[in-house]
C-alpha cells in the first residue's frame, strides 16, 4: 500500500466515495436554486455527546431525517463544520444540519451553512433545549433574545439577526441552580428515556407542520 506524508493512503473505493460526496454536496450549494422554498433547520448541541439533555436538538434532527427517509445520508461538510442531510418536503427542500462544533460555537456552523445555501435568517430554524420547560413541553418560538442559551447566543451573533424560528424542547430545570451545569450536559435517567420516542415524533410533526404552512406563504428570502 502506498504511503503518503507518512500515512497509509486509503484504499481507491473509499477515495472515490470520498470525491463523489464532496462533488455532489458541492452541486447542491452550487447548481441553481429548486423551484420551491429551501429551509435550514438545525438541531443545536454538542458533537460526541449525543444522549445528553443539552444535545436534544441534534436527537429531533435525527428523527427528522428518518421521518423524511434521508437517516443514511448525513455527510460531512468540512466548509461549516458540520453533518449535513438534504431533503425535500413537497416543492420545499430541507438542510438539515448538526453542528461538529461545541454549543457555545454552533453559530459559526450554522451561519456558514446558511451563507453557502443562500438563505436569511428567517428561513433558519433552531432547535434545542429549554430549561424553563418540563421535559415532554415543546413550543416553536418565532425570534427574539436567547433566553440565556448559548447555543442560540452563538446563532444570534453569527447570523446577526434573532429571527430565527426556535422549536424549544423542554429538559426541566433542577431545584439547585448549582445543579444546572451537571443538568444540562448528563444524559436522560431511564423514565425520561422512556419519554423521548413520542416526544420526538411530536417535535418533528411540530417542525414539519410549521414548514408546509411557512413554504406555501410568500416568499422570504433571494
Amino acid at each position: 500500500m502506498r504511503v503518503v506524508n507518512g500515512g497509509r493512503m486509503p484504499p481507491p473505493g473509499l477515495l472515490r466515495a470520498g470525491l463523489w460526496l464532496s462533488r455532489a454536496m458541492s452541486r447542491c450549494v452550487l447548481e441553481p436554486r429548486p423551484p420551491g422554498k429551501r429551509w435550514l433547520v438545525a438541531g443545536l448541541g454538542n458533537p460526541g455527546m449525543p444522549r445528553t439533555r443539552h444535545s436534544v436538538g441534534m436527537a429531533v434532527l435525527g428523527q427528522l431525517a428518518r421521518r423524511l427517509g434521508v437517516e443514511e445520508s448525513w455527510a460531512r461538510d468540512r466548509r461549516c463544520a458540520a453533518d449535513l442531510a438534504l431533503a425535500s418536503l413537497g416543492d420545499a427542500q430541507l438542510v438539515l444540519l448538526r453542528p461538529r462544533r461545541l454549543m457555545n460555537a454552533n453559530g459559526r456552523s450554522v451561519a456558514r451553512a446558511a451563507e453557502l445555501f443562500g438563505l436569511t435568517a428567517e428561513e433558519v430554524y433552531l432547535v434545542h433545549d429549554e430549561l424553563d420547560k418540563p421535559l415532554g413541553k415543546l413550543a416553536l418560538k418565532l425570534g427574539g433574545s436567547a433566553r440565556g442559551h448559548n447555543g442560540v447566543r452563538s446563532c444570534i451573533s453569527c447570523l446577526n439577526s434573532n429571527a430565527m424560528p426556535r422549536l424549544r424542547v423542554g429538559i426541566g430545570r433542577p431545584m439547585h441552580p448549582d445543579a444546572v451545569q451537571a443538568h444540562v450536559l448528563g444524559c436522560f435517567s431511564p423514565a425520561e428515556q422512556e419519554l423521548l420516542p413520542p416526544l420526538l415524533e411530536r417535535a418533528t410533526d411540530l417542525l414539519l407542520d410549521h414548514i408546509r404552512e411557512r413554504s406555501r406563504g410568500p416568499s422570504l428570502g433571494p
